[in-house]
């Protein structure tokens, strides 16, 4: 289900395959080759959403933003947060995605939940139920592990060439549905 938020519409390439019960609501980019699994929820209604190339959102995900907050006053005491995953990320089943920002070449694995303000960097693998906080960095080529998540050490080339292939298999798992 593709859904309109007050003025905005989700702009989402021809190519991108969206699997039934997944809901696409409000101010979403999604880019070409990319995939929306079984039920996963994109909501960019108090902010915007982008999802590059080639990533793969699967079943039961929950991708969304924070709505700025403001003081008694109307002064703003914090800013609304987009949500922006880059290029060929695969999102793993039953994820939380909050207002954050994922680089490209990135794997979430089943279950993680990664906060406002947190940024992965490129080529990072977060393993399943790990818990980024609010506002935590992590650098490139990063394994990534725990509840709250921590740096492990720095990923293999082997391991990088997995995560692109990963969501390369995803793309032809696609073109399966879509044939």
């Amino acid at each position: 289900m593709i859904l309109k938020f007050k003025n905005f519409y989700p702009n989402i390439h021809q190519s991108v395959f969206i699997a039934e019960g997944s809901k696409i609501i409000g101010h979403v980019n999604i880019d070409s080759g990319s995939s929306i699994w079984f039920n996963a929820v994109i909501r960019g209604d108090v902010a915007s959403i982008k999802i590059g190339k080639n990533t793969n959102i699967q079943d039961n995900s929950t991708i969304h933003v924070a709505r700025a907050l403001y003081d008694k006053n109307g002064k703003e005491i914090s800013p609304k947060i987009d949500c922006n995953i880059g290029d060929g990320v695969t999102i793993g089943h039953n994820c939380v995605i909050h207002a954050c920002e994922i680089s490209n070449n990135v794997l979430v694995g089943m279950g993680s939940v990664i906060m406002d303000g947190a940024k992965i960097n490129e080529n990072s693998i977060i393993a399943a139920n790990s818990l980024i906080t609010k506002n935590k960095t992590f650098p490139p080529n990063s394994l990534i592990q725990g509840s709250p998540a921590k740096f492990i050490r720095e990923l293999s080339e082997n391991e990088i060439q997995a995560i692109k292939e990963q969501a390369l298999e995803y793309c032809l798992v696609m073109k399966n549905y879509i044939e």
